[in-house]
């Protein structure tokens, strides 16, 4: 459904399931019909423990519409249990807030915005019409009539959304290090913050709608580029209606069993969405060596940039031949190929987070910010200048492959917390000498056991001496204490690790403090880490700072 609207999810038994499903369809037409939205439609979508409903709705009453959504469930679990259901006085707080939501000025300046092809953002407690620069943001306490507003001056921005399981983060982070080298402010949205140019607005998971409004909005920004993750995308939309270049990076096992995506398949369709979003023109940016994007890429329409570092060959020089584009590898120089010619851009040993070639996930997000630059119409050097000047720093790409040496130990800090990040990561932390190496293990509660283990599976890869498994007492999310990092150690000890090679923490910063303290000089660590990555790196920082060498007591 591609209306505006809202959405619920269910946990339904499966004996049930199709019984209640009928049930909650009926209920909420009965609500529909009684509001005057007789034309609103219904979807519904089964899965495993349970359902989705979603309803059509206009576009000024959309939090009436959740209202709507959430009694009609009421109405069935009520009549489940037996209990009256005051049907009078749902319809009557429905009605009530409908009529306080309906702005037929707000409806009227989106009409005029999308006759005009400008973007038009609303939904919360302001409204704007354009972007970036090109942009002018209202109260929804003070919007102006139709007429008041002087059109002419208005216009968007290019703008490109990233998506993924893995890379989003580094390759939006990239294509903005591109668009700065080629003299734009750029608006970046990210989980970790918003950024317009070198000034960072705010500090936080920004990956959803929320991060997106605050780049565009900014009237310094001349081209924004915006981190789309999955729970964004799967709560609200599309952070902005449409797009002159989308990217996705891969598609993997992760966060599977949340809003009825159980499996790769459903994972894959619903970011897949993000295509829907590239305006005509615009290009799709997709990841040849991911067998279930190429598998959807039959589905778009429009023209599709592929990147991949495993292309077959002959494939690669049809598409060429025909004009299409791609960004690849050839003879230790990452390429792009558009309109029938190859251009070099970077020699892969120029670029530093690609650790001389062992990082491949970096080249891959390089890669991918290629394309997507390249959509966006920013010239070769600009790629090269901006891929050059990249570091791995944290200051540049916190969490995300930033490796240093402290006290005679090599370090890795890295998000890495699911199957494909870890495989993807074990390469680059075996290609770098060590006596030994020690790995921190954490998983979020919302994972299943099933998850965990292929998780510590992944990790296993890695060879280590010595894992520590971590709890992460925030992200438990319905798990008893204890119970995760019990999951962890038993499949550890399942592969062959013995109880005196697994260390146990109350916390991921313990986790740290405990992997230094049993670090000697030549140790590899890679310290993965989900919430206590400021924290770890001023612990770093400070060690460095007092001339800290493996083996000493750490400062209090």
């Amino acid at each position: 459904m591609s209306e505006v609207g809202a959405a619920a999810e269910a946990t339904i038994s499966e004996a049930n399931k199709f019984f209640i499903m009928g049930l909650w369809r009926t209920a909420t037409r009965d609500l529909l019909d009684a509001v005057g939205w007789s034309e609103s439609k219904i979807v519904m979508r089964a899965f495993d423990g349970g359902a989705t409903l979603q309803i059509s709705a206009p576009t000024d009453a959309l939090f009436s519409a959740t209202h709507l959504v959430k009694a009609s469930w009421d109405a069935i679990t009520s009549k489940l249990a037996g209990d009256e259901y005051d049907y009078v006085a749902a319809v009557d707080m429905l009605v009530a807030k409908i009529t306080e939501e309906l702005s037929p000025l707000h409806v009227a300046l989106e009409d005029k915005a999308i006759q005009m092809e400008l973007t038009f953002l609303g939904h919360d407690d302001k409204i704007s019409i354009g972007l970036g620069r090109g942009c002018k943001v209202y109260t929804t306490a003070d919007l102006p009539a139709v007429g008041a507003v002087d059109w002419e001056r208005l216009y968007d921005i290019p703008v490109a959304m990233v998506t993924g399981t893995n890379g989003k983060s580094t390759t939006v982070r990239l294509a903005a290090a591109i668009g700065a080298a080629a003299g734009k402010c750029v608006g970046l949205s990210s989980s970790d913050w918003v950024r317009i140019g070198d000034e960072i607005l705010d500090e936080g998971d920004y990956s959803g709608p929320a991060g997106a409004r605050l780049a565009v909005r900014d009237s310094r920004v001349e081209m924004a580029i915006i981190e789309t993750a999955r729970g964004g995308l799967m709560r609200r939309g599309l952070p902005v209606p449409t797009a002159d270049v989308c990217l996705l990076t891969n598609v993997a096992a992760d966060h599977l069993g949340s809003y009825g995506v159980m499996d790769v398949t459903a994972l894959a369709d619903a970011k897949f969405q993000l295509s829907e979003a590239v305006r005509p023109g615009g290009r799709l940016v997709l990841n040849a060596d991911d067998p279930e994007l190429v598998a959807r890429s039959a589905r778009y329409s429009g023209s599709i940039t592929w990147f991949a570092m495993n292309f077959n060959q002959a494939s690669l020089d049809v598409w060429i031949a025909n004009g299409g584009r791609a960004a690849f590898v050839s003879d230790g120089h990452m390429m792009l190929a558009r309109d029938g010619e190859i251009h070099m851009v970077l020699a892969v040993d120029d670029f530093i987070p690609a650790l001389g070639g062992a990082a491949q996930f970096n080249i891959y997000n390089a890669l991918g910010a290629i394309g997507l630059a390249d959509g966006l119409g920013l010239p070769i050097d600009a790629m090269a200048k901006g891929l050059a000047g990249f570091t791995d720093s944290p200051d540049e790409n916190p969490g995300r492959g930033n490796y240093m040496e402290v006290g005679g130990i090599k370090l890795l800090i890295d998000f890495a917390h699911n199957p494909h990040g870890l495989l993807a990561l074990a390469p680059a932390i075996k290609s770098i000498p060590a006596e030994r190496r020690l790995v921190i293990a954490g998983q979020a509660g919302d994972r299943s056991d099933k998850d965990t283990c292929d998780m510590i599976q992944a990790l296993w890869t890695i060879e280590p001496d010595m894992v520590v498994v971590a709890e992460l007492p925030d992200l438990l999310r319905g798990r008893d204490p204890g119970e995760l990092t019990k999951v962890m150690s038993d499949e550890l000890m399942r592969l062959g690790s013995n109880d005196d090679e697994i260390i146990k923490t109350d916390t991921e910063y313990s986790a740290v403090q405990k992997s230094l303290e049993w670090a000697r000089s030549g140790d590899f660590l890679a310290l993965l880490v989900h919430d206590d990555r400021v924290q770890t790196m001023e612990l770093l920082a400070k060690l460095r700072d007092a001339n800290w060498q493996a083996g000493d007591p750490l400062p209090t």
